[in-house]
């Protein structure tokens, strides 16, 4: 007999099949290597389960036992504490911070354009460009260190390699002078964490 969605005992994360923001919460369970059962759901036509647990119904829901988390950037730094090691987030609250803008930033200036992109039409081809314009812009932050604005991965990362991931599919190629972003993508790509957090939708993205 199946389970309730209130009566769950593993973690488990409702999540669409090819979803920025669910890819991002499940490159963060897959970078700290915890066990959760994926639940994939249609957006279009949510689950009864996820109508039970979420009021919004948006994706990506998050049961721990009795806690049931559905902001995304909620989610996300939950995660970072439930499971402390190996840690998302500098100690340093002055890099933190800075981490947290540069997601704020991204949410505002590039989600969006993927939005109008994915949309289609006539306004696609302006998102191209203007996501376009933005990533080379972005290229001193890529440049700065290792991973985005940090020596070591961090809930930034996991915002966005899975922007970089679709950019095939979103019609978006970057020039020579965009190397450092391609590099920074192709790092993350070949991690093992990156593969697990993928769904088969997503891994079809690239195939």
């Amino acid at each position: 007999m199946a389970l309730s969605a209130r009566s769950r005992t593993i973690l488990t994360l409702y999540t669409a099949p090819d979803d920025i923001q669910c890819h991002r919460a499940r490159l963060v369970l897959a970078a700290k290597g915890v066990a959760y059962e994926r639940e994939l759901v249609n957006p279009d036509k949510p689950s009864a389960d996820l109508a039970d647990l979420n009021p919004y119904g948006t994706l990506p829901t998050l049961v721990d036992r009795d806690l049931v988390l559905y902001d995304t950037a909620v989610v996300c730094e939950y995660l970072d504490e439930r499971y402390p090691h190996p840690p998302l987030m500098p100690v340093d609250p002055l890099a933190r911070a800075r981490l947290r803008l540069a997601c704020v930033r991204i949410e505002r200036d590039w989600m969006p354009l993927v939005a109008t992109i994915r949309a289609g039409g006539r306004p696609a081809e302006t998102g191209r460009r203007r996501l376009r314009e933005a990533l080379l812009a972005a290229v001193p932050l890529f440049k700065a260190s290792k991973f985005f604005l940090n020596p070591e991965i961090s809930l930034a990362d996991c915002l966005v390699a899975p922007i970089l991931w679709r950019l095939p599919v979103l019609g978006v190629q970057l020039a020579r002078e965009a190397k450092p972003v391609l590099d920074y993508g192709e790092r993350m790509f070949a991690s093992q964490g990156f593969a697990r957090s993928l769904t088969a939708d997503e891994r079809a993205l690239r195939d």
